[in-house]
């Protein structure tokens, strides 16, 4: 099915320019497998975009497959102003980084060599500097002369992330960056990530924390082998859910029907549990003063009107119910 498009979605007319990544119709099959199918969408320059969905789902494969390490089955893709061709994958490469799950750093080595056996590897010119530029933006100068196996695996996720940054990449793509982490740590890297985008870098990060997309994304795409939907994750919420409000008195009403279908707001509405209702209306700041209005009138003790918050975990299971990987043969 193709992906519904929130409203109000950044197009290619909302970036400087062209996009950091435009992806059409691109396939990965393994066999009579397939990683993913048809995805289609474009990445704007300084936009944090959110790749989710399941184990399985193809998140990773995708993530390789724009990083040149595979080659995609069918479609195309222009990945940092370059199309993905098996020609251009070093130009490819040479802009853009991938932080996988796990950073691969060489525990005997402090931070500061590891990032120069990398840089070497990258052939970067003025290494030195740019070390000491990227252990400044992840806010580990101080830790610079420490062995890598002696610290906790939230420094050694901070110490990947400088890692990506050395070559001063187009698109930075992150893949599961806090996957294991402690709250802590967690956010520390949150807090990295929202600085770099705060610097305009462009980062694609998958991962399966929803709240933890809810707060970085800018946009976010759900992938369950095809791409389910995409946009921005209010626009989302607003698309798939119907605008309620939620009410809560001291006790259960006597008549809440006849309370409640004289409202012209109200469209619809149901009862969870005693003194709890969630009211259907179009429009909550029309509708909100004029059901406290008919509730206070009809002698009821209101402790709460409010409007229902859905998160993006709840688009996410609206879209996701399957376990992928274990319905495959």
């Amino acid at each position: 099915m193709p992906p519904l498009l929130a409203d109000n979605a950044p197009t290619l007319s909302g970036s400087k320019g062209q996009p950091a990544l435009v992806v059409n119709q691109l396939t990965k099959h393994f066999g009579g497998r397939s990683a993913f199918s048809e995805v289609t969408f474009d990445v704007a320059h300084g936009e944090v975009f959110g790749f989710l969905g399941p184990n399985g789902a193809g998140k990773t494969t995708a993530v390789r497959t724009l990083g040149t390490l595979i080659a995609p089955t069918s479609g195309s893709a222009i990945v940092a102003g370059i199309p993905l061709t098996p020609e251009n994958g070093v130009e490819i490469r040479q802009r853009i980084a991938i932080m996988p799950e796990a950073p691969g750093l060489y525990l005997r080595l402090t931070v500061t060599e590891n990032l120069e056996y990398f840089a070497s590897l990258y052939g970067l010119p003025h290494a030195a500097s740019r070390i000491s530029d990227a252990l400044e933006a992840v806010n580990l100068a101080d830790r610079a002369g420490d062995l890598c196996g002696g610290l906790s695996k939230g420094l050694r996720q901070r110490v990947g992330l400088a890692r990506t940054l050395l070559s001063n990449p187009a698109i930075m793509f992150l893949d599961e960056p806090t996957s294991g982490l402690d709250p802590v740590a967690s956010r520390e890297v949150h807090e990295l990530i929202l600085g770099l985008r705060q610097k305009g870098v462009t980062i694609f990060l998958t991962t399966h924390r929803l709240a933890e997309a809810e707060k970085l994304c800018d946009r976010v795409a759900i992938l369950n082998t095809t791409l389910r939907i995409i946009g921005r994750p209010e626009d989302l919420r607003a698309q798939l859910f119907t605008t309620a409000l939620v009410i809560r008195t001291r006790v259960a009403l006597r008549a809440p029907d006849q309370i409640f279908t004289r409202i012209p707001a109200v469209e619809s509405w149901r009862s969870d549990e005693p003194g709890s209702y969630v009211l259907s209306v179009s429009d909550p700041k029309i509708a909100a003063p004029e059901v406290a209005r008919v509730l206070v009138g009809a002698g009821a003790d209101v402790l709460a009107i409010g409007e229902a918050q859905h998160s993006l975990e709840d688009v996410y299971l609206e879209l996701v119910a399957d376990d992928v990987e274990a319905s495959r043969e």
